[in-house]
C-alpha cells in the first residue's frame, strides 16, 4: 500500500507512459547539439519527439509542475532547466510558489533545525 503525500506527485509506472515521448526529449539535452536545436526552433524538436499538446504547452511555459502534470521526471526536467540557466533551487521555487530568496531561505533555516 503506497502512502499518498498531499501536493506530490508520485512518479509510477502510469506517469512514465504518459511521460516517456517528454522524458525522452528532455533525455537528448545530454548533448549540447540537441540543447543548441531546441534553442534554435523549440516547436521543431518538440514535434521530433512527437509531444501531445499538455507536453508542449508545459515546455512553452517553463512551469516545473506543469511539466510534472505531463508526466515529467524530475531528473530529466534538470536538463530541460539548465538550458534556461536554472538550477534545482528554481525548480524547488516553482514547485512551492516561493521565490528563489524564499525557498533558498527556507532550506538554510530547515539545515539550522538539524
Amino acid at each position: 500500500m503506497s502512502k499518498i503525500i498531499p501536493g506530490t506527485s508520485p512518479f509510477d509506472g502510469s506517469a512514465a507512459q504518459k511521460g516517456y515521448a517528454l522524458n525522452k526529449m528532455c533525455f537528448s539535452f545530454n548533448d549540447k547539439a540537441n540543447r543548441d536545436a531546441f534553442v534554435a526552433d523549440p516547436e521543431a524538436y518538440m514535434l521530433q519527439y512527437g509531444l501531445n499538446s499538455e507536453q508542449a504547452e508545459a515546455i512553452r511555459s517553463k512551469q516545473v509542475l506543469a511539466l510534472i502534470a505531463a508526466g515529467g521526471n524530475a531528473y530529466y526536467l534538470a536538463k530541460f532547466a539548465g538550458i534556461f540557466g536554472l538550477d534545482m533551487q528554481d525548480i524547488g521555487a516553482q514547485q512551492t510558489g516561493m521565490t528563489k530568496d524564499q525557498f533558498k531561505a527556507k532550506l538554510v533555516a530547515a539545515n539550522e533545525q538539524c
